[in-house]
């Protein structure tokens, strides 16, 4: 296994300077930001596409420090119901298709999206109850008419690429938990499968070491992301986990994101990336900083330091027991 950077938070850095930065604290890959929410902070993904000189640049710039491109993040919502939102993500989802083989990686991370509730819709729906009916045929809607006809084409165009593209299962987003997940890559295509980020998984009441095995069985686990969540066991007896607080209101909210190993520790992240490793991943465990309690330089390095005591490296030696 390897440990990685989300590198959205690093943007203010600069691409050379966070480049370095990663080497200093002696990790193995990257992700780099092309578009969608995470924005553009290092490069202009559609110039660098249509440049080999750029290409070559930056992957030599990875190599120089010893890093890998771990993935491209363009977290978006490509079937958005504001066409002019749905069409930019959309291409920058497709330009991040097209680019990731070109910088080295086979994997572009994203969301699902969420469209509208009916057609005319101007703000997408996120539906997380079967009644009344409106909201049983919300879900027909967005399934039948948008979702699979979307994502069915965008898994033949990775497939053509060579690419998979890997789901941040994230609440207010059609694909939100384990059974969303296999869900869309069964209607859609085998290109498309999981981004694991346990964090969403804690707050909503799953167990992500159970769905990892699940995901895993699947052979779906395309990319992970560390982070970690802490349930305030106060709020969340009063008013449950569904919170819109501000993520800045900490001492108010059910729930708040935390640095890896600050909301959980062993008990949850050694058999983590151990059953990862049991169902085969080997890859990246990418941090993303999210903890309002911690400037991002001291949660970041918290969390490489954390992650350094318990990922798995080694291949599995043979047993010499039986």
């Amino acid at each position: 296994m390897k440990i990685g950077v989300m590198g959205a938070g690093l943007g203010g850095m600069g691409f050379e300077k966070a480049l370095d930065y990663c080497k200093h604290l002696g990790l193995d890959t990257i992700e780099l930001p092309v578009g969608g929410y995470p924005g553009k902070p290092f490069f202009d993904p559609e110039e660098v596409l249509k440049s080999t000189a750029k290409q070559n640049e930056i992957k030599d710039a990875v190599k120089k420090r010893g890093l890998t491109v771990s993935a491209l993040a363009v977290h978006g919502n490509a079937v958005h119901p504001d066409p002019a939102i749905a069409k930019e993500h959309q291409a920058a989802h497709e330009t991040a298709v097209k680019l990731a083989p070109k910088l080295g990686t086979n994997i572009v991370i994203t969301f699902s999206g969420c469209p509208g509730g009916a057609k005319g819709d101007k703000t997408p729906n996120w539906v997380t109850c079967p009644w009344p009916t409106d909201f049983e045929n919300i879900l027909t809607y967005q399934w039948n008419d948008v979702l699979i006809p979307f994502w069915t084409k965008q898994n033949k165009l990775a497939a053509d690429q060579g690419v998979k593209i890997a789901f941040e299962a994230h609440p207010g987003f059609s694909v939100y938990n384990t059974e969303t997940l296999l869900k869309i890559r069964k209607t859609c295509g085998k290109q498309l499968g999981a981004n694991f980020d346990p964090s969403h998984f804690f707050w909503q009441g799953m167990d992500p070491i159970e769905s990892a095995r699940v995901l895993g069985a699947a052979k779906c686990i395309f990319h992970v992301h560390a982070k970690d969540t802490a349930i305030d066991p106060n709020n969340s007896k009063i008013n449950g986990n569904l919170d819109t607080k501000s993520y800045g209101d900490i001492a108010a909210r059910s729930w708040v994101f935390r640095t890896v190993g600050y909301g959980h520790g062993d008990e949850f992240w050694k058999p983590f990336v151990s059953m990862l490793r049991t169902y085969g991943y080997d890859g990246p465990l990418s941090i993303e900083h999210e903890d309002g309690l911690m400037s991002i330089q001291e949660g970041f390095e918290k969390a490489v330091n954390y992650l350094k005591t318990i990922i798995i490296r080694e291949k599995a030696g043979q047993a010499w027991w039986f």
